[in-house]
């Protein structure tokens, strides 16, 4: 499976050139080595005060005492570092939800990379006291699979990125058979409902938003967000159950 890390972990030297970065390194690779070099050109230097000074990589806090905010504020005025850490912090959550909306790797990779040099590039457009960084960047996210999926037809759904259940112990073979089958039919159900069903359903069950956060990701009310959970509950109680 192509690395959608190491193709993030050029994007501070491409973000002038936008050249389509490496996708030679595997996924599995340990998210604490990534990013050595994540970052090397500076956006727009802030207008806001209190963002003038960047963190200096010997005598930084920890990832523990330091918030998104502060780390955003660092980048406005070029920071790699702080970069660096933002991508490690949010880039599986990103992966995963646009992973969920487009049904196969090499579509993921190329709008995750995208909204991590969207991050760098207009982190200025942050405002913290209207939303949270993680609802920001999946806004971005939303948007750029939304458009993507208007543009393109296809879908090709290929594994899964769920961690729990690649990494979940069988107790024997044929349990792990009945369990891969039914992931299997789950996975296909999911892809085959329409895309703001699916949107809906994986930032409300997968991503831990709560319904406000989630409808101002899709940029909906939130009576329009339930019913389109209400909906695609029912149309996978109804496919899961013809197919059992």
């Amino acid at each position: 499976m192509n690395s959608i890390a190491q193709g993030i972990r050029s994007l501070g030297r491409q973000v002038d050139s936008r050249k389509t970065p490496s996708r030679t390194a595997a996924l599995d690779e340990s998210y604490d080595r990534l990013y050595s070099d994540a970052g090397s050109s500076t956006p727009a230097q802030s207008k806001q005060q209190g963002t003038s000074e960047t963190l200096s990589n010997s005598n930084e806090p920890s990832n523990t005492e330091i918030t998104d905010q502060e780390l955003m504020q660092a980048v406005c005025v070029g920071s790699r570092s702080a970069y660096q850490r933002l991508v490690k912090r949010h880039l599986k959550s990103i992966s995963h939800y646009a992973y969920r909306l487009l049904g196969n790797q090499k579509d993921t990779q190329d709008i995750t990379q995208e909204v991590f040099l969207r991050l760098w590039i207009n982190a200025q457009k942050w405002d913290s006291e209207k939303s949270k960084l993680t609802t920001w960047l999946h806004r971005i996210a939303h948007n750029l699979c939304i458009d993507y999926l208007r543009k393109h037809t296809r879908i090709q759904t290929q594994d899964s990125f769920d961690d729990e259940a690649a990494h979940s112990p069988a107790n024997n073979d044929e349990s792990t058979e009945e369990t891969n089958d039914k992931t299997k039919l789950l996975r296909e159900a999911l892809s085959a409902l329409p895309e703001n069903q699916r949107s809906a359903l994986s930032l409300c069950h997968y991503q831990g938003f709560s319904n406000k956060e989630a409808a101002a990701i899709m940029n909906i009310s939130v009576k329009a967000l339930e019913s389109a959970i209400a909906r695609a509950k029912r149309s996978l109680r109804v496919k899961l159950t013809i197919n059992s």
